[in-house]
C-alpha cells in the first residue's frame, strides 16, 4: 500500500469511527488521470447519498491534510457485488461463498478456478473439493456472479 493510500485509510477510518460503515479498500492509481478510490460498505449496502456524504467529508479532510500533490479525482463507492477479496477479514466474511480465482500463470493448464471459498492461511487459498492453491500464484480473488 502506498504512503498516500495509508494516510487516506487513516483519515477515512476517523470519519467512519462509530458508524456502521466499513472501509473496504483504498486505491490511488494513475490511469489517464490520478484517481483516489475509496470503497466503503455497510450491512444492507450503501446508497448514493452515503457516497456523496462520505466523499464530501473525506474531501474536506484531504484538503486540510494536504497529502496529495497535484490534481486527482476522488471516488467514494461500494465495492460492488463482485468485490475483490484482499484482506484477511474479507476471506473470513466471505467463507462459504463462491469465488473466482485468477492465477498469475496456469496451474495444471488452468488459470481461472471457481469454487466455494473455504479459507486461506499463510501458504494456501482453499476452495471446497479442490487442491489448495499456493497464495503466491494467486493474482486475484473476487466474489462470483452467477448470470
Amino acid at each position: 500500500m502506498s504512503k498516500i493510500e495509508t494516510q487516506v485509510e487513516s483519515l477515512m477510518s476517523e470519519i467512519l469511527a462509530g458508524t456502521d460503515f466499513e472501509l473496504v479498500d483504498v486505491e490511488y492509481v494513475k490511469e489517464r488521470d490520478w484517481y483516489l478510490r475509496v470503497f466503503v460498505d455497510k450491512a444492507g449496502g450503501i446508497d448514493l447519498d452515503d457516497c456523496q456524504n462520505l466523499s464530501e467529508r473525506l474531501g474536506e479532510k484531504l484538503d486540510a491534510a494536504d497529502i496529495i500533490n497535484g490534481a486527482y479525482i476522488l471516488e467514494v463507492s461500494s465495492p460492488g457485488i463482485d468485490r475483490i477479496l484482499k484482506k484477511d477479514k474479507d476471506f473470513i466474511r466471505e467463507a462459504g461463498k463462491v469465488v473466482d480465482v485468477t492465477l498469475y500463470a496456469p496451474l495444471d493448464r488452468k488459470k481461472i478456478f471457481v469454487g466455494e471459498l473455504v479459507g486461506r492461511d499463510e501458504k494456501f487459498l482453499r476452495l471446497k473439493d479442490m487442491e489448495p492453491l499456493p497464495r503466491e500464484k494467486v493474482a486475484l480473488v473476487r466474489l462470483h456472479i452467477e448470470f
